[in-house]
């Protein structure tokens, strides 16, 4: 009996948070207009960080990524023991908001499904 090829189930929101560090990324303010509610977001591991042993970029996803800030210290782990992992996990922008000079966003970290 032949088995139906797989197709993609609904994504997994691994971490919702917001995003450290958006007041020390340079440019970000004139990029601000920009993000998107709902954009795909990229991360990245920074296995070296003298800060963080778990520390995660968090990036725009596309040809010109923007560097945006990082997963939050004590919430990123799971996610970077994933990434080291070769997960495929990505985010989606799912708030900003400006808060005097700083820019609150939000995420989720999604890893993708396929039904097999």
């Amino acid at each position: 009996m032949a088995t139906a090829p797989a197709t993609p189930a609904s994504p997994l929101v691994l971490l919702e948070c917001l995003i450290a560090g958006t007041s020390h990324r340079e440019g970000l303010k004139a990029y601000e207009p920009k993000l998107k509610l709902g954009q795909a977001l990229t991360l990245e591991r920074e296995a070296d960080s003298s800060y963080d042993d778990w520390a995660v970029r968090v990036y725009t996803a596309g040809p010109e990524p923007m560097w945006l800030g990082y997963l939050p210290e004590g919430r990123n782990e799971t996610v970077a023991r994933l990434l080291d992992a070769d997960f495929p996990l990505t985010g989606r922008l799912t708030h900003k908001a400006w808060e005097d000079e700083w820019l609150y966003l939000e995420m989720e970290v999604i890893l993708p499904l396929q039904k097999g």
